[in-house]
């Protein structure tokens, strides 16, 4: 067993020689095993080990017992100990989260600022092992399965997510206990792994039992195979959304600071679905920092704006929307458009003098000034606003936004230099 992790670790490049590694210790079987594997190899890898373990304020006496074990194995390892206590239940109610939930976001922050404070006191990457393993990785794939996930979540646990390590996701249950077994170690049971008030416990006592019995008893196995073609797929539409946004994405920005992203709504449409859903899955990760909340139904309910007309919009989780404007379908913040204020428009008056040269650009307008017979504004549209057409005739300021495809939103940002309804520049 100690083999197969060490080649795990090579194969996903974990973690190398000399590396600093911070193991998620609960007193459990599988963290148990975990850490004896690392403390195992620590000499030839030369690595720095420590150990954290999280009291999350839940089990009462229980949960003292484990912290009070945890602190003897790891003093049996020379491995250093650190302890943090956290109340999760509070946690969970504060944050409408379930229990389990709140527990695990805690308990992940709290490895983090530990990584975090090691690298900060003596420089270097630190690596945080969790101890996942391949049974594990079943119930996750059967998890998502059954709520609706795309590839992503189909394709597994993956074995290394920031400074987050799963060394034993190439071993199962059984192997670890049996690992246990043979070297003699013991371990705490958590009297909540028997509670079939967690989804997770319901897949693992019921209905994966019932599969491997009444169906395949290799099935777990194919279901991990299955999740690494998943996950291949994944990576390999992601690559191809990402180079497709790189020719024609767009992004907007205030202060150095991204505001919206889109996509050219003309070519994405054109692209095959999955393509589709790819390029948007990354405009809403890039605008909201991770995949957290971002459900298949978001991202159909975007895509579905390439076939609406421009101003059509939709909700997103983590306070975004997804947007269609004549060219473009943006990702944004709801209420991100700023609030312009009006320019200040500099005013002279003089004598035009025969054969005079009228600037041509951008900035600076030349009007007749016998001709305006009220005061001039600077003012954003009006209902009945119009121009005159160089040839004669009037245009509507509606009709010419539209015409210029205008995004709706931008219209009432625009200002205008007009002499009551009559816009003149």
């Amino acid at each position: 067993m100690r083999r197969r992790v060490e080649e795990f670790i090579r194969k996903q490049a974990l973690f190398g020689r000399g590396s600093r590694v911070l193991a998620a210790v609960s007193g459990g079987a599988d963290s148990v095993c975990l850490l004896y594997l690392l403390a195992q190899i620590r000499e030839e890898w030369e690595l720095e080990l420590r150990a954290l373990h999280v009291n999350h304020g839940i089990r009462g006496e229980e949960a003292c017992r484990d912290e009070a074990f945890t602190k003897k194995l790891c003093q049996r390892l020379s491995v250093p100990c650190k302890v943090c206590r956290v109340d999760a239940v509070s946690y969970a109610r504060e944050q409408r989260l379930s229990l389990e939930e709140g527990a695990r976001k805690l308990r992940y922050e709290a490895l983090e600022e530990e990584a975090s404070c090691w690298e900060r006191q003596e420089g270097g990457p630190v690596k945080v092992a969790v101890a996942h393993h391949g049974d594990d990785n079943v119930e996750t794939i059967l998890h998502n399965l059954f709520r609706g996930s795309g590839l992503k979540g189909l394709g597994g646990i993956r074995p290394r997510r920031g400074k987050i390590i799963r060394p034993l996701l190439t071993v199962t249950r059984k192997e670890i206990l049996s690992y246990i077994e043979e070297n003699h170690l013991s371990y705490c049971e958590d009297s909540t792994n028997a509670s079939e008030d967690y989804t997770r416990n319901k897949l693992r006592h019921q209905v994966m039992p019932l599969i491997c019995s009444q169906i395949n008893g290799r099935a777990p196995e194919h279901i991990l195979q299955a999740a690494q073609r998943l996950s291949q797929a994944d990576e390999y539409l992601e690559g191809r959304a990402l180079l497709w946004l790189k020719q024609y994405g767009a992004w907007e920005k205030d202060e150095g600071q991204v505001i919206r992203a889109g996509a050219d709504a003309g070519k994405l449409s054109r692209e095959e679905p999955i393509i589709q859903t790819y390029v948007i899955r990354q405009l809403i990760r890039g605008m909201a920092g991770s995949w957290k909340d971002i459900a298949s139904i978001h991202v159909e309910n975007a895509r579905e704006l390439l076939e609406k007309q421009a101003g059509k919009q939709a909700d997103l989780p983590c306070g975004l929307m997804a947007r269609r404007t004549y060219d473009y379908l943006w990702v944004e913040q709801k209420g991100q458009m700023k609030s312009f204020q009006p320019p200040k428009a500099e005013f002279k008056t003089f004598s035009y003098e025969k054969g005079m040269e009228i600037p041509q650009n951008r900035y600076t307008k030349w009007f007749d000034y016998d001709k305006i017979k009220s005061g001039l504004s600077v003012r954003t549209r009006q209902a009945g606003d119009y121009f005159v057409l160089p040839g004669g005739g009037r245009k509507t300021i509606k009709s010419y936004f539209i015409d210029e495809k205008i995004p709706a939103m931008l219209r009432d940002g625009v200002f205008l230099l007009a002499e009551g309804s009559h816009v003149l520049w």
